[in-house]
């Protein structure tokens, strides 16, 4: 018997006959499930769940007690799963009520398939690398890692920054753009692909360096490797910028140090065996959507 722990957030109604059909579905595979606390409050008063059901806080979550985590939602939902499993290697599978949904890939219209090889055990694990960022000041506490990007932004609309960016402790550039974004492989397909940055397939052991918006033309995303530490000393004609570590956000002051690494742990993506990551790619972004192909 499978064990899920289910993470979600606040979804359109639209979605809620698919939801319900996804707990009947587990209750009729005899599952065992719990539901992160707040999710299970927002489903008992949308979609009518029954009152047994077993819940969790973010506080007592233990992983081990649990085959697979469910996330429901889209990208921004698989991300925050990623703060309950952190080491665990506990695998994760997003059900997509979002838009693109790189992560969370398994659209509610595949729910029935997906779950069918889930509670089988007949899938595959993808492992992903996670970034971690040290700073003196102890930014993010223990929650100090990303699976999809580090950005450094401006925080009011006016001043950009100014980003001096060191490779293993040999200076690469001075930036001068309205942010920075350091990405993983995973997060290639994210902000950092909205900035002009390449795609890179997620076993690739690389960082890219993304500009945001940059004051200079002739600056452009740079690949290096993720065995390499960067280091990042801020400058701004404001005293506070925004540090960001995938959708979770601090205030940083001017003159902060930043080190960035690949960490020492992976996050298990599950992956269905009709599914991969070129599939996905071609499917999400339209490519050959060509009447010639």
């Amino acid at each position: 018997m499978q064990r899920f722990a289910i993470y979600g957030r606040e979804f359109g109604d639209k979605y809620n006959d698919q939801i319900r059909t996804f707990f009947s579905l587990l209750d009729k595979n005899d599952s065992h499930y719990a539901i992160y606390g707040p999710f299970y409050a927002l489903m008992k008063k949308q979609i009518g769940l029954r009152e047994d059901i077993d819940t969790f806080e973010k506080d007592d979550f233990d992983p081990s007690a649990y085959d697979v985590m469910l996330s429901i939602g889209g990208d921004g939902t698989m991300l925050d799963t990623t703060t309950f499993v952190r080491d665990s290697k506990l695998p994760i599978l997003g059900l997509n009520t979002g838009r693109l949904g790189f992560l969370s890939s398994i659209n509610l219209e595949q729910m029935d398939e997906a779950m069918q090889q889930v509670f089988k055990g007949a899938f595959m694990i993808d492992t992903r690398s996670v970034l971690k960022v040290l700073t003196e000041e102890g930014f993010f506490g223990d929650e100090n890692f990303a699976l999809n990007e580090l950005t450094i932004h401006k925080k009011d609309t006016q001043s950009m920054i100014v980003v001096h960016v060191y490779v293993d402790g040999k200076f690469l550039n001075t930036y001068w753009a309205d942010g920075l974004i350091i990405a993983t492989p995973t997060g290639s397909t994210a902000y950092s692909l909205s900035c002009g940055g390449p795609v890179i397939l997620p076993s690739s052991a690389n960082f890219i360096i993304t500009p945001v918006a940059t004051h200079n033309l002739t600056v452009r995303p740079v690949l290096i490797s993720d065995e390499s530490v960067i280091t990042l000393k801020m400058e701004g004609r404001s005293e506070n910028l925004l540090m960001s570590l995938d959708s979770r956000s601090t205030t940083i002051q001017d003159g902060t140090v930043v080190t960035v690494m690949r960490n020492d742990f992976e996050i298990n993506l599950v992956r269905l065996k009709t599914h991969s990551f070129l599939k996905t790619l071609r499917h999400k972004l339209h490519w050959g959507y060509d009447r010639r192909n």
